[in-house]
């Protein structure tokens, strides 16, 4: 009997800790989370490229007593913008009161702002941002038209836009991922108050033309992050917000990444990038692969994407001379020479190229990288492309050896310093980024077999470097060899005269 009390008194005490589950608790599935707090391990290694230093976009960074310097430039740009557009507050809040809870939606915590405080919040930071993009529009045409002598209308001195500091640190602040707006309000505020108002009466209308790549809003943004711009086809149907339209401007269009699939990798070899892992595996850096016979060529074709690298058989540019030799074949009556000067150059034909396109490291280089990385570890951890490239990329560079070769072959171009800076940061901007799969795993098993399975490419790299290394080099070579030639015919033909 005592046993059954004790039973029923632990059963009645555990009643009263059930948890208690709240009714409103949000659901994953219908979250639609694409700004986000970066995780805490990424924020570690570098807190300052996370962090706006002048502009608070968005509630993450609301508040901030740094960053209330710009709010008295919000409040001026709005001024501007209802002067300029001759559309009320009203009209403006309203777009944002029926958007409120998608908007909130977008954020992936709660910045627990009444609704009238995150409604005002969200109008005066878009309409600062749509401001800005005006105006730095209307900067440039008037530089061209002034640059070409052409009759153009003066308007009044920005006061951001006339200070350089200050323009490229608020540009700085956009990339930001916790300094964000979700990109579809930017365009629905921009259609009515500068586009088609008569359009955005019908909101279906407004979505199917949110899909289109010349979406006035979208051209816009490409113009004032002009530096960062590929060119290439942009597919705008999945922009969140400007760090992921800045991701969209170094990933290939869908159809470019099929066709780079494609050549990459068989179809057996694509069910598997689907199914299994195919994390980056590259054993060796830029130095040995180019003592192993690797040319390095960087590609300064815009059409190319950043992250277009790839692999190709070619001939080294310094033995194109040897294709007109055999002309004077008569000249050369040496079997062995004939067998090296002619098959020695096709030889080096199947040398490898490594065509990587042309990166430009400067001040902002390391803010952009790390903010589109945390994107993709948070939002696209399956497509990690922008991850792919920084370790393929801290892989190829070891020691400052490594960047002075690519800085060279024209690879990288350093505009932060000295080449030990640019190493730094490259060995540094891969830390705490976890992938799985690689969108490099051919590339590098391609660069791996080249190294260890072809002795053969170490000795053409040898003789490249000691007999062909510069013109100089290639001529001494050829009138070395021809000497030789003629000294060995002037032997044999002694030989059969003395016969």
């Amino acid at each position: 009997m005592a046993s059954d009390f004790i039973t029923i008194a632990k059963e009645a005490e555990c009643e009263e800790l059930v948890i208690d589950i709240p009714s409103d608790l949000p659901h994953a599935e219908w979250r639609e989370y694409c700004i986000y707090r970066v995780p805490k391990q990424l924020r570690k290694v570098n807190e300052e490229a996370y962090t706006p230093k002048l502009l608070s976009i968005g509630p993450f960074h609301r508040g901030k007593d740094d960053l209330k310097d710009m709010e008295m430039h919000k409040l001026k740009y709005l001024e501007n913008f209802l002067r300029r557009t001759k559309k009320s507050q009203a009209d403006l809040l309203k777009i944002i009161k029926v958007n409120e809870v998608k908007i909130r939606h977008c954020y992936s915590e709660d910045c627990g702002l009444e609704s009238d405080d995150f409604v005002k919040m969200i109008l005066l930071d878009a309409i600062f941002i749509i401001e800005l993009f005006v105006k730095d529009k209307e900067k440039k045409e008037e530089e061209e038209a002034k640059r070409k002598g052409e009759n153009y209308c003066e308007k009044e001195s920005d006061y951001i836009l006339s200070h350089p500091w200050l323009g490229n640190g608020i540009l700085h602040d956009l990339i930001i991922l916790e300094n964000q707006l979700p990109f579809f309000v930017l365009e629905e505020l921009y259609r009515f108050a500068l586009g088609d108002s008569s359009s955005c009466n019908n909101r279906e209308q407004i979505k199917e033309d949110l899909k289109k790549e010349d979406s006035p809003f979208v051209e816009l943004s490409r113009k004032y992050f002009r530096r960062y711009v590929q060119q290439q086809p942009l597919n705008v149907e999945e922009v969140k917000h400007f760090t992921d339209l800045l991701r969209y401007f170094f990933c290939p269009s869908k159809k470019h990444m099929e066709e780079w699939r494609n050549e990459e990798s068989s179809n057996r070899q694509m069910e598997e990038w689907s199914s299994a892992e195919r994390g980056l595996d590259t054993r060796f850096c830029a130095t040995k692969l180019y003592d192993s016979g690797l040319k390095f060529k960087a590609v300064k074709d815009h059409s190319r994407v950043l992250l277009d690298i790839s692999v190709s058989p070619g001939c080294v540019r310094h033995f194109s001379c040897f294709d007109a030799f055999p002309r004077f074949s008569c000249l050369i009556a040496c079997l062995p020479c004939i067998i090296c000067l002619i098959c020695f150059p096709c030889l080096l034909r199947i040398q490898r190229i490594l065509k990587v396109p042309q990166l430009v490291i400067d001040d902002d280089t390391e803010t952009v990288f790390r903010n589109l990385m945390a994107l993709e570890q948070c939002h696209y951890p399956s497509q990690t492309y922008i991850c792919s490239y920084v370790l393929l990329l801290d892989r190829l560079v070891d020691t400052e050896k490594d960047v002075d070769l690519l800085i060279d072959k024209k690879v990288i171009i350093n505009n932060i310093g000295c080449n030990a800076a640019v190493t730094t940061l490259i060995n540094k901007l891969g830390d705490q980024i976890v992938e799985d799969k690689s969108c490099y795993y051919d590339l590098a098993k391609k660069l791996n077999q080249h190294y260890k399975y072809y002795p053969l490419n170490h000795i053409l790299a040898t003789l490249t470097k000691v007999y062909f290394g510069d013109f100089w080099r290639d001529t001494a070579t050829i009138v070395g060899l021809v000497v030789l030639d003629f000294t060995f015919w002037n032997f044999l033909r002694f030989l059969v005269e003395s016969i």
